[in-house]
């Protein structure tokens, strides 16, 4: 026969695993590639300008870019840390040769990356160059 003791104590045992069970499946979906979410890259606006890169990404790792100058579409696929991009179309919009310029080397880094990482809210696109985004979450 169980004690009555026992009994509160198992009860116990088994609210704390049900509470914590969730929690622990929201804290593995944080660390997986954002698919559905916005992310804005972390550095300071370009001289002159308020603007600071961003990507939408899809469900399906469709992309929509907001750079300092450039707007256009993507795509990402990613296999566990692997990423490969592809850029498409950009629309050139009327922008200083120094910020195309730069809008075509983030668009060669992000081409050029082969894995990314995700620490939090952080997202890096690692390749020749590591490019760091913070996910919008407000």
């Amino acid at each position: 026969m169980v004690s009555f003791a026992r009994m509160v104590k198992l009860a116990g045992v088994a609210s704390v695993l049900l509470v914590s069970v969730p929690n622990a499946g929201q804290a593995q979906a944080d660390n997986g590639f954002p698919f559905g979410m916005e992310m804005t890259m972390d550095v300071p606006p370009q001289p002159g300008s308020k603007r600071i890169p961003n990507l939408e990404i899809g469900d399906a790792g469709e992309v929509v870019l907001e750079l300092w100058c450039k707007g256009g579409k993507g795509q990402f696929s990613v296999a566990g840390n692997t990423v490969i991009f592809v850029a498409g179309a950009m629309e050139n919009r009327n922008c200083p040769p120094n910020r195309a310029q730069a809008d075509d080397e983030l668009i060669a880094a992000l081409t050029d990356a082969a894995t990314w990482k995700r620490q939090g809210d952080a997202i890096s696109f690692i390749g020749t160059r590591t490019l760091r985004f913070r996910l919008n979450t407000n």
